[in-house]
């Protein structure tokens, strides 16, 4: 079942005289409970493409599908609240506020949407032990490593049990070894917890996380590439790097 769905995005920006394109008729869609990385050069569309998908930016043509509900045909509120409910955005800062601990933050939706917040006590627990923070449920910010911080970013996301995920190069701000960890608690998320999620990254070592990849470039998706279930992560990253040379994707 389509989740999400983009058909014939275009989104053009007035810089001055000059006229940019950043999308030039992108169709995409997602699956429920995939897992799906946009990879591009900077430039290529790829974070506009998420941000139009997300309702964060109105397309200049085409149409977002999200739950079977057209963006486009919501008022400002009916899109808010769209995103408030349906939508968990991760991006490569954390914003996570300061004087609250890591369980406070991560109930903040839930608290802003006007619900009790003991209703997610049980699900609070389960993503508290999926990011491995049980233990630090009541530390503030300051008093987390920037891993933490990311993981306590994710489970804020997940905390309303979206529609779906998106991330914006969630990794971009983490060392190698951090990095792998947030790979692996996104993909846990989607294995265990049936997440559907769409993260953009120019990494090739946190796309083969993913189900699928999808390389843009100009505006426009170029290629796709379908993971099987038995294609390791070593497989899969030379595949990817292999489109990425093919294509000239590289940053």
């Amino acid at each position: 079942m389509k989740i999400l769905e983009a058909q014939n995005l275009h989104k053009t920006y007035e810089l001055g005289k000059v006229t940019v394109r950043a999308l030039a008729g992108v169709n995409f869609s997602v699956s429920a409970g995939e897992f799906v990385a946009i990879m591009g050069p900077s430039g290529s569309g790829k974070s506009t493409l998420l941000h139009l998908l997300g309702g964060l930016d109105q397309p200049s043509g085409g149409v977002v599908i999200l739950s079977g509900q057209q963006l486009s045909g919501l008022s400002d509120k009916q899109v808010t609240l769209m995103r408030r409910r349906n939508i968990g955005f991760v991006f490569q800062f954390f914003n996570l506020l300061p004087t609250l601990t890591a369980e406070e933050n991560i109930l903040l939706p839930v608290i802003i949407d006007g619900q009790d917040p003991r209703k997610y006590e049980g699900f609070l627990v389960r993503l508290l032990d999926l990011i491995g923070l049980t233990d630090r449920r009541h530390h503030r910010p300051d008093q987390l490593s920037g891993g933490e911080q990311q993981r306590v970013a994710l489970a804020r996301a997940l905390i309303n049990q979206p529609a779906i995920l998106l991330a914006d190069e969630p990794t971009g701000n983490l060392d190698s070894k951090t990095s792998k960890a947030m790979m692996e608690l996104l993909r846990r998320s989607c294995t265990e917890l049936g997440q559907t999620i769409v993260m953009v990254t120019h990494d090739p070592r946190a796309a083969a996380y993913a189900d699928r990849v999808v390389f843009i470039k100009d505006g426009q998706i170029n290629q796709e590439i379908q993971f099987s279930s038995e294609d390791d992560l070593p497989k899969r990253y030379r595949q990817i790097v292999e489109i990425m040379e093919h294509l000239e994707l590289s940053e």
